[in-house]
């Protein structure tokens, strides 16, 4: 009988943990910013620029008290086929226009044609209904802009929503 009671509570605490996992109560990054960092020597050769985007981590459906949690996927594209660029910030800002949090200290460079993720889980929904982004960016000369996009979905047994949002340039 003890044995049973010691394989339930096992088995009990392993489902427990697996579930924390799955629905993302245990933050993931997905990028090592740290291993992205880059030393820019050249910085008045590179032009400089700043975006906005617009992610939703909740949304209101039926009314404003039916909340749907979203999971928000940042998508951060550098478009070049041939030149590395950088970015100085990427700050996320909550509804209420408070800093949430800074993801780089220093900056960090994206491949040519390299596509970065930054995840907000469905269970965060620290941003509210209306959170941001703010990129700061550098690129060579005759060098595309970044492209910034944001992913929000969410499913729910049979059903299933989804759609984008675009970067907006504001300098």
């Amino acid at each position: 009988m003890k044995k049973t009671i010691l394989l339930i509570l096992v088995l009990a605490l392993f489902s427990f943990n697996s579930c924390n996992e799955i629905l993302g109560k245990e933050e993931f990054e997905k990028v090592n910013w740290s291993e992205r960092e880059a030393n820019i020597t050249a910085v008045d050769s590179l032009m400089s620029g700043e975006s906005y985007l617009s992610v939703y981590s909740q949304i209101y459906s039926y009314s404003q008290h039916k909340i749907y949690n979203l999971t928000a996927m940042v998508s951060i594209r550098n478009a070049s086929i041939s030149d590395s660029i950088y970015l100085s910030k990427i700050d996320y800002y909550d509804s209420d226009g408070d800093l949430f949090k800074s993801y780089i200290e220093n900056p960090v460079f994206v491949k040519p044609m390299e596509t970065l993720d930054i995840v907000i889980n469905e269970v965060e929904i620290a941003g509210g209904t209306g959170p941001n982004f703010i990129f700061d960016w550098l690129i060579p000369k005759n060098c595309p802009e970044p492209i910034f996009e944001g992913v929000m979905t969410s499913t729910s047994g049979q059903q299933g929503l989804s759609f984008i949002t675009h970067a907006k340039r504001i300098d």
